[in-house]
């Protein structure tokens, strides 16, 4: 009796360490089947990170959308999110203050380096006086679309280092997003070829990159800051402007006031309509499941629509 209450004993110790043998190989199978966590602070980067992945990396956007991209700062959460990121992909170029004092604890790229990027005086805007003032460049680069084309090889790159085994998944998607970006530009290119206006009127300016790739002109009631306060003469300014040279729409953007942009329709007896500069979308698009693509293709049928062109 002794001997077989021995044996039970055994049995159950036995049992008891296959149990836990099998729980620690389910762990590490767990921990190595986890998906990398990747942290985007714009939806521009965002929306290639998500084509590319196509759902083997935990995506994070950093900028809750329906927020202005400009005066955005994360909370203690988020920051503990973004710091238990694998890789954090920012703009840079000054869009996000935050970043100068955050201290990343996984590897980050500022985005902003490896990109072309205009300073104020090439994108022929006007009234570049009326910018932030220690800023030298337009943070706005992400409408330049050869640079989302460098943004999207570079990401390819770093998701492939997070997950050998998606490699032939990304370099696949990635060409099919770069392809999408060449077609995208090759329309912006044909319908903003023949254009009897040359100018568009916006509240601030976050469109230079286009202007300077598509052949036309930037009058802004502001520079490259959207925070800044209308002064009454630069008003005066574009109503005359809009007068003179016949306007039939002017512009805001999104997360902006269009406050000031209404009253000078008003006055000028014109309509107003709202461009996306794509630092971020609205709640109402991200509901709608809006790409880069999409919201771009609709600026471009505004942008030409305003510069009645053919």
């Amino acid at each position: 009796m002794k001997d077989f209450r021995n044996i039970i004993f055994v049995l159950i110790i036995a049992t008891f360490i296959l149990q836990m043998d099998v729980s620690k190989q389910d762990a590490k199978a767990e921990v190595k089947n986890e998906k990398p966590t990747v942290s985007l602070s714009t939806f521009a980067l965002y929306d290639i990170a998500k084509n590319i992945s196509q759902d083997t990396l935990n995506l994070v956007m950093i900028l809750p959308f329906g927020v202005d991209a400009h005066s955005f700062e994360p909370t203690p959460k988020l920051m503990a999110k973004i710091m238990g990121s694998d890789l954090v992909v920012y703009s840079g170029a000054g869009l996000e203050p935050w970043t100068s004092s955050f201290e990343f604890k996984s590897k980050v790229i500022d985005m902003s380096k490896s990109v072309h990027l205009l300073k104020p005086k090439d994108g022929h805007e006007e009234h570049a006086h009326h910018d932030h003032g220690h800023e030298a460049v337009d943070p706005h680069y992400w409408l330049d679309i050869q640079n989302m084309i460098s943004a999207t090889k570079l990401m390819r790159v770093e998701f492939i280092k997070l997950s050998p085994k998606n490699t032939d998944l990304y370099n696949s998607n990635s060409e099919k997003y770069i392809q999408m970006l060449k077609s995208l530009d090759a329309k912006y290119k044909k319908f903003l070829a023949n254009c009897k206006k040359k100018t568009i009127i916006v509240n601030h300016n976050a469109f230079s990159y286009l202007s300077n790739n598509y052949g036309f002109h930037i009058e802004a009631l502001s520079g490259l800051s959207p925070d800044a306060q209308p002064s009454a003469k630069n008003m005066v300014r574009l109503i005359e402007h809009v007068r003179e040279h016949d306007v039939k729409t002017v512009f805001f953007e999104s997360f902006v006031s269009n406050k000031a942009m209404k009253s000078i329709a008003h006055e000028a007896k014109v309509s107003v309509d709202v461009l996306q500069p794509l630092g971020n979308i609205t709640a109402n698009e991200a509901e709608k499941n809006l790409s880069y693509e999409d919201i771009m293709l609709t600026n471009l049928q505004k942008i030409s629509k305003a510069l009645v062109c053919e």
